[in-house]
């Protein structure tokens, strides 16, 4: 998971005391440059952060500090932002974390337009021989009504044939990829070939290929990135380093992560055709699809989320 040069680093880093004036996260600091584990190769880590719950609190009163305030008022005008969908408080915040993924996760992850990002160049280093292999129980038929999705379990004998199959086509990408390079890292290097750049070798690596970046995202962006990628419906492997994302949310803003699972991750949205189908229901009648102008998709979603 981490080289002798990362290890050493973290080492350093978490050896290394500094006195600060600003307010600091105690949940967050007991972790500071600490690797968590994500699939079978994968990590996060925090490098560094700024702010804590009064950050986003003192950014909306535009106060100068703490003062006399008690800590339900704070946690009230918080869930209160949260509730209303205010974002400007929250984007006083910010963290940056070291992350090790497989790419084709990490091109998910880009979409969210909304970071600083620093990515590991196979222009200018080698890439390790890491690549992503799903758990079995991961392996899964595609979805006949979702097409982002999965659903079903495959028989024992597919899911052997597809585990093989990633493991050929990864090691065998580099293999080609080690060839190409002919560099002396990786064995005995042949004179007769130049050996091709490595700019052109990476192109046939797998997506299960792991790469690493440094991504630093304000407090509001994440929620949004959270928002999506630690859903039930994200993709297991992406949502696997959101869950960890999640709870170190926990350990640096408490007050915000608590209003974030009660307004967003644990809540609804609804249209307002479904309003008024809602308001029925609580009024005792009988509500007819036909008439509310709800898809069949809609009415069953909405039928799912209150279970009538």
């Amino acid at each position: 998971m981490l080289d002798d040069d990362q290890r050493n680093e973290i080492e350093r880093a978490r050896a290394t005391v500094a006195t600060t004036l600003r307010p600091t996260a105690p949940g967050l600091e007991a972790v500071m440059h600490t690797p968590f584990p994500v699939l079978d190769h994968g990590f996060i880590r925090v490098v560094d952060y700024m702010g804590d719950d009064s950050a986003v609190v003192q950014a909306a009163r535009v106060s100068y500090g703490r003062g006399t305030r008690r800590s339900s008022e704070d946690r009230g005008l918080i869930r209160y932002l949260m509730r209303h969908w205010h974002s400007t408080p929250f984007e006083m915040c910010e963290i940056k974390l070291h992350v090790k993924l497989p790419i084709f996760v990490a091109r998910q992850w880009i979409r969210h337009r909304t970071a600083n990002v620093n990515e590991y160049s196979a222009r200018y280093s080698v890439m390790d021989r890491e690549f992503y292999l799903p758990d079995r129980e991961h392996l899964a038929a595609q979805s006949s009504t979702n097409r982002q999705g999965r659903e079903g379990q495959l028989s024992e004998q597919e899911a052997d044939e597809v585990l093989r199959l990633l493991r050929a086509d990864a090691e065998r990408g580099h293999e080609s990829y080690r060839w190409m390079l002919n560099d002396p890292e990786f064995g005995e290097v042949d004179p007769e070939r130049a050996g091709v750049s490595r700019e052109l070798a990476r192109i046939g690596l797998s997506l299960a290929t792991y790469t690493q970046w440094y991504w630093k995202v304000d407090l509001h962006n994440l929620l949004g990135f959270l928002r999506l990628r630690a859903d039930a419906h994200a993709q297991y492997e992406i949502r696997a380093y959101a869950d960890v994302i999640l709870d170190l949310l926990r350990r640096w803003v408490p007050m915000v992560h608590e209003a974030f699972l009660d307004y967003r991750l644990g809540a609804v949205s609804l249209s307002r055709e479904e309003v008024d189908v809602v308001r029925e229901l609580i009024r005792g009648e009988h509500p007819d699809r036909d008439a509310t102008g709800l898809s069949a998709r809609e009415w069953d979603e909405l039928r799912n989320r209150f279970d009538f």
